[in-house]
């Protein structure tokens, strides 16, 4: 397969991911009536059953053996795991209590967020442009602050927690598959003492639940492992300077559904910081894109 035919399909896979990621709240939506703690217990165990499966079909069970061995990866991944359960937690939440619009400016936020941890972790040196963007993010959020005397907590939230697990999960240095089975292994026991010993809900009995409620509780561990595993696909296939713009798909389509599917408000406070943010991502994005041009091979032609 010639580079252009991977290149290919890579968009496909990267759209496929930010698609499905967009999409999500519709999905948790359908469970809205439900804790969402009971929700997120779902979600893992349904997760771990899955990738158990595809860790079997795979034959990666040597791999999770040596990766069990290592203690520093283990430890990383247990931060790792109590980061990705808590954005989980506080996404399902948000959704549920119609807070959608700042999930979706969380993960708008996030890159350039990003590009701070990778400052300040990595060592990662900062473009002239790519100050400015984060300058016009942070102002976004004060102005918010200072004018309408409101913080953006969950945005807040959700792009601290996802930033910092990419940042643990790119020190750590494991695959997609092995790193999330490894996150849910860890997360099973507390899913199960949760669901067996704390929840009293009218949903927490599997066996009083409809089929339909059910089979939605069993595909949380499709809708939580699909798409990660097209973004796997895509970053193997295409450069992650690419890749990166798609993740504006996301929080794009979360902010289409929240303002024009589930009516919720835009107020002035929110304008006025999704604005800063967007010319943020503006500035970032053309960075980006020029930045990728300079890097690019110049062929002399000889005479």
């Amino acid at each position: 397969m010639n580079e252009e035919q991977q290149a290919r399909q890579g968009v496909l896979f990267a759209l496929a991911a930010y698609l499905m990621w967009g999409i999500a709240p519709v999905y948790f939506k359908m469970l809205d009536t439900m804790n969402p703690v009971e929700i997120i217990c779902h979600r893992i165990l349904w997760s771990f059953v899955l990738l158990a499966v595809l860790l079997y079909f795979g034959k990666q069970w040597p791999m999770i053996r040596n990766l069990l061995s290592d203690r520093r990866k283990i430890y990383y991944l247990i931060a790792t795991s109590v980061l990705i359960g808590s954005n989980w937690l506080i996404f399902i939440w948000a959704i549920n209590n119609h807070h959608l619009l700042d999930a979706s400016l969380g993960y708008f936020i996030n890159p350039l967020l990003n590009v701070i941890l990778g400052m300040v972790f990595l060592s990662e040196r900062l473009r002239i442009l790519q100050w400015i963007a984060v300058a016009l993010a942070t102002v976004g959020v004060v102005i918010q602050l200072m004018l309408f005397g409101s913080i953006p907590v969950i945005a807040i939230a959700l792009a601290s927690s996802f930033g910092i697990y990419g940042l643990l999960r790119k020190k750590v240095m494991v695959s997609a598959l092995n790193g999330l089975f490894i996150e849910t292994a860890i997360l099973v026991p507390v899913a199960l003492v949760y669901l067996f010993g704390f929840a009293n809900s009218t949903t927490s009995n599997l066996a009083n639940n409809s089929f339909h409620l059910n089979l939605l509780l069993a595909m949380a561990g499709v809708v939580t492992t699909l798409p990660l595993l097209c973004f796997a696909g895509a970053a193997t296939r295409m450069k992650l300077s690419t890749l990166g713009f798609f993740q504006y798909i996301g929080p794009s389509m979360m902010f289409i559904l929240a303002t024009l599917f589930y009516d919720e408000p835009f107020s002035t406070d929110k304008a006025t910081t999704f604005l800063f943010i967007w010319g943020a991502l503006i500035l970032f994005s053309y960075d980006g894109i020029r930045a990728h041009h300079r890097k690019r091979p110049v062929v002399v032609i000889e005479k």
